[in-house]
């Protein structure tokens, strides 16, 4: 059976001279599928999604629309398996050693968060850096990316997000981060490095990321998508404190009640 949305932002496909966007979604072990999740929002900013939708949007915002060429890159070969959370697996596109996904050939590296205690490949770990050393490349990183990107030395002298909850981990990693804002931020910038806390914060990540790159994605057309997706209207700064300690006590309570 085939689909409308088959091979959709598997390579740039816009009939005429337009801009092309290529996103490498960066998976050397495994990840959170709602952290990988965000990455959709690029693909329907999309000439290759919304010129699919033609009858139902207008022609003026597919004309504003870059052509986005997506990669899912990991350790494995083209065509394998990526581990995901929830008993999903994700087929890989590239090889990170592969010549179309080498530093100078992306302009965007997604790096959804992976087990945060995983090993990663050396080589992984080395192509991440050159990425983050290129001129022209943004690495957006999402939760516990924040751990692959330390590993690859991105972090030192950066203001960095990540994860609530790993915030005391973070200063203890030997990162050398300038400044940890995980506790207050949803996401955070410092150069090329955009940073997000956990999971769905993402969605923030990348709808600040687009709204700030109006090379990439006019902003009008951001807009659209953001408010079609219901994404990117949280503010950058949380309204509430994490409150961890009570769900723990509730729920030890809970288990208390349930045995008397």
């Amino acid at each position: 059976m085939t689909t409308i949305f088959a091979g959709v932002n598997k390579v740039a496909s816009a009939p005429d001279g337009r801009r092309v966007i290529r996103i490498g979604v960066f998976i050397p072990v495994d990840c959170q599928v709602l952290d990988a999740a965000g990455v959709d929002i690029f693909g329907s900013m999309s000439y290759e999604y919304l010129s699919l939708l033609e009858n139902a949007v207008p022609k003026v915002v597919i004309d504003s629309t870059p052509s986005v060429q997506i990669h899912y890159i990991g350790s494995v070969q083209p065509g394998e398996s990526i581990q995901m959370t929830s008993n999903q697996l994700l087929v890989a596109t590239n090889h990170w050693s592969d010549p179309e996904v080498a530093p100078g050939k992306l302009n965007i590296v997604y790096v959804p968060g992976p087990d945060p205690t995983a090993d990663f490949p050396k080589g992984a770990l080395e192509w991440l850096a050159a990425q983050a050393a290129t001129e022209g490349v943004d690495i957006l990183s999402v939760c516990t990316g924040i751990i692959l990107c330390g590993a690859a030395g991105l972090l030192k002298g950066k203001e960095i997000c990540g994860p609530r909850v790993f915030q005391p981990a973070l200063k203890q990693a030997g990162f050398e981060p300038k400044s940890l804002r995980g506790d207050t931020l949803r996401w955070v910038q410092d150069g090329n490095f955009w940073s997000s806390g956990g999971v769905t914060n993402g969605n923030d990540l990348v709808a600040a990321y687009a709204r700030a790159t109006p090379k990439y994605f006019p902003r009008p057309l951001v807009e659209f998508i953001c408010e079609q997706l219901d994404v990117g209207d949280r503010p950058q700064e949380y309204q509430k404190d994490m409150t961890l300690e009570k769900y723990v006590a509730d729920l030890l309570a809970l288990r208390t009640e349930n045995a008397a």
